[in-house]
């Protein structure tokens, strides 16, 4: 597992958005290593796996409350575009998706981790 991307920070790439956890498509392509671009090109390629309560695009008032309330984020993000959120449920998806195999058991196990970490508190 030389090639994994070993991010102990993951936490801080999980906003909540709807009253929902999710994580960025931007995040996602980083720990996937891809352009944002080429990672939404394969989502959209599968878009019938993807229905709303797995992924959603951001509105303009949501990505200026997540720009507003976290310094990383607002040094970090430039786009034209809104990005997509993804829930726990997109996250699973994403590893039929994409054909990066240790990414995709990398991420299932941080979002096991996460989740019993959330449940502990």
């Amino acid at each position: 597992m030389n090639n994994l991307i070993i991010d102990n920070k993951i936490e801080d790439k999980i906003f909540t958005i709807r009253g929902v956890q999710v994580m960025l498509d931007r995040d996602l392509a980083s720990l996937y290593q891809v352009e944002t671009k080429v990672f939404n090109q394969a989502v959209k390629r599968n878009i019938q796996r993807f229905p709303e309560n797995f992924r959603f695009q951001l509105t303009k008032e949501e990505l200026h409350n997540l720009r507003s309330q976290n310094v990383t984020f607002k040094e970090n993000l430039t786009t034209k575009y809104l990005p997509y959120a993804f829930t726990e449920f997109g996250v699973s998806m994403l590893s039929a998706v994409l054909k990066s195999a240790k990414q995709s058991i990398y991420l299932v196990c941080q979002n096991v981790k996460y989740q019993k970490h959330k449940g502990n508190h």
